[in-house]
């Protein structure tokens, strides 16, 4: 939801009625003092900044890559390319895929996809690695895993006569 940033917005605050801007409530909550522009004001359980405008919370970074860049093209999200969460400077917010957000940032899927070889150390080719779930599996280990469990099989039924 775009948001002109001169739209006033009126509330009432300690028994007086008030009239501030978008763009007014925003700046008195950012902190330029360091690279990042820290969001000082109410955040997210997570750390990212919020600001309730028209009775709704919003992201303060995605407000400010609105007020800064324009609208937030359909399909992308705002990355933060100093891994601050409460950083609303527009320098460091980057509009990307859920995915790439998702590699860039210190997480389980941006973990596994960077690695390039199986825990057995057989490399991940297009020819080694099946996809099953979601996840990648070596081929050369799932060859010798079913290697070992047929000499088993077969050693118990040996057993068995």
């Amino acid at each position: 939801m775009p948001i002109p940033s001169a739209t006033t917005i009126s509330f009432e605050f300690g028994g007086n009625h008030l009239r501030k801007t978008v763009l007014d409530r925003f700046w008195e909550k950012v902190d330029k003092r360091t690279g990042c522009w820290v969001w000082t004001a109410s955040k997210t359980d997570v750390g990212y900044g919020k600001i309730n405008i028209y009775g709704k919370f919003i992201t303060a970074h995605r407000l400010s890559y609105e007020i800064h860049r324009g609208k937030i093209p359909d399909g992308l999200v705002i990355d933060h390319l100093c891994r601050n969460r409460a950083c609303v400077n527009p320098d460091h917010l980057e509009a990307v895929t859920q995915r790439e957000n998702l590699l860039r940032a210190d997480t389980m899927p941006a973990k596994h996809i960077k690695k390039t070889h199986c825990p057995q150390g057989h490399e991940y080719t297009s020819y080694n690695t099946v996809v099953s779930n979601g996840s990648r599996h070596c081929r050369e280990c799932r060859r010798l895993r079913s290697a070992r469990n047929y000499r088993k099989r077969k050693e118990i039924k040996k057993e068995a006569i």
